[in-house]
């Protein structure tokens, strides 16, 4: 038994008219398996990315989404970018192979609203002016899917029809059900959303009369989003569970990708400040939240400890103070890749339940273990005893236990170090790759069942 799939308009590369075909075989119970074949060897979509920033923006989600719109590209589908216009842009153009078209946002001309003016973010619900943007877009575009990244989503529901592209939402955080987005209550891991204690929570984080919006916008959309999405893909068993997925629901947890890492550059500049001895790595911003105050408290505890290295912008007033630590600030993702081949190992101690664990896995492509926070999607990256160690998070006495063990052991640091090498390889493009593609087919069978009579 088998169903046929096949994209829309087909795209043309070269003389070659390219489609997407693909067989699936129907398991015993009647659900579709992912273990069909590609019954043509050549195939493409054409693939709208909807991301609020994107490069040169700097950040985890804005790197991700570079990357596989790039390396999709390089598989043959045709992808453009559709992302907010941020301060100091010009007009259209293209990063790459990928082009990249600019929306507008009419919240950013609201007087008296308190909102980032470096980096423009999208709201939880419709932007007037970006809706427009988009429904221009689509009918120039005409995608076969448009694969979401965040809250940008919203502006697309009012142009989205049963007849329109496949619509694909990954979630690099828990902004689906958590107005802050990183499920954090006051502090500590949250136990689920609530509405008045959401409200509460995001007026603390954005301020009252912001928060309160964003609560509510949150949570009256949910329902809506989950009904006009095809497929989720969440980046963690973390953000599928804490967003609620199970039963029909249509998803699959896809992790991001690690691509080839930076060459060593040519310019150290920053690096000079480095310590000449070998030294441990913490990588990303020094927060409360992050578990700076318990990696100070470890730190200090140790015995004879080597350098600590701080790779990020510093948020604790007395980093200053502590005896061994060198604070470098925000590196370029090139030189901070560069810090970690020369580190012993990585720290990432963090109280927030991390949506996926980027840092950890770039420590572990560079052959470097890591000790992590038991917590959120770091356990779907970090293998506890063998790339590296899982400590219960706020536990700033085992998370100094577990740092002394690698110190005091090189032949322990090397064999862990060999096997997160090994481990990072799982997350490679090529094995990350199919899995978007086959959910990307999926989302196209199912769009085609909601727009046909027995749909």
């Amino acid at each position: 038994m088998s169903t046929e799939i096949e994209s829309g308009p087909g795209v043309v590369r070269g003389e070659e008219r390219l489609r997407t075909t693909r067989f699936w075989q129907a398991t015993e119970d009647g659900t579709i398996s992912t273990g069909g074949r590609w019954k043509e060897e050549n195939f493409a979509m054409r693939i709208l990315m909807l991301t609020q920033s994107y490069a040169p923006v700097v950040g985890g989600a804005e790197r991700m989404v570079e990357d596989l719109s790039f390396e999709l590209a390089e598989r043959g589908h045709v992808v453009s970018v559709a992302t907010l216009r941020q301060p100091g842009d010009g007009g259209d153009g293209a990063h790459g192979r990928v082009p990249v078209h600019l929306l507008e946002s009419s919240v950013y001309r609201l007087p008296g609203v308190s909102l980032d003016v470096e980096r423009r973010h999208a709201p939880p619900g419709p932007d007037p002016e970006t809706v427009l943007g988009l429904r221009r877009l689509l009918a120039s575009e005409r995608p076969d899917v448009v694969h979401a990244h965040n809250w940008l989503f919203h502006s697309y529901l009012p142009v989205d029809r049963a007849g329109g592209p496949a619509t694909v939402l990954s979630l690099h955080d828990y902004g689906l059900v958590c107005a802050t987005k990183r499920f954090l209550n006051r502090g500590a891991d949250c136990t689920g959303p609530r509405l008045a204690k959401c409200i509460r929570c995001a007026g603390d984080y954005y301020g009252r009369p912001k928060g309160i919006g964003v609560a509510v916008g949150t949570r009256a959309s949910e329902r809506m989003v989950r009904r006009h999405i095809d497929m989720f893909l969440p980046v963690s068993s973390a953000v599928s569970e804490r967003c609620g997925f199970g039963g029909d629901e249509p998803h699959r947890v896809i992790p991001n990708f690690i691509g080839a890492l930076p060459p060593r550059p040519a310019d150290e500049g920053p690096l000079a400040a480095l310590p000449a001895e070998p030294f441990i790595l913490y990588f990303g911003d020094v927060t409360l939240d992050k578990g700076g105050g318990q990696l100070m408290q470890a730190y200090g505890r140790l015995e004879s400890p080597p350098p600590l290295v701080l790779a990020g912008r510093c948020f604790l007033d007395d980093i200053e103070i502590v005896p061994g630590v060198v604070a470098l600030g925000r590196l370029p993702h090139q030189l901070a890749i560069e810090v970690l081949r020369r580190s012993l190992f990585t720290v990432v101690p963090s109280l927030v339940p991390e949506t996926f664990g980027l840092v950890a896995l770039e420590t572990a492509a560079t052959g470097k273990p890591v000790v992590a926070s038991d917590i959120g999607g770091l356990k779907d990256v970090v293998v506890d005893g063998t790339t590296g160690y899982l400590v219960q998070p706020g536990n700033a006495e085992a998370l100094g236990a577990a740092m002394q063990r690698l110190i005091s052991d090189p032949a322990l640091q090397k064999r862990m170090g060999e096997a997160a090498r090994r481990r990072a390889d799982e997350f490679s493009a090529d094995a990350i790759l199919p899995q978007v593609e086959d959910a990307y087919a999926l989302a196209v069978a199912a769009r085609r069942g909601k727009a046909s009579p027995e749909g």
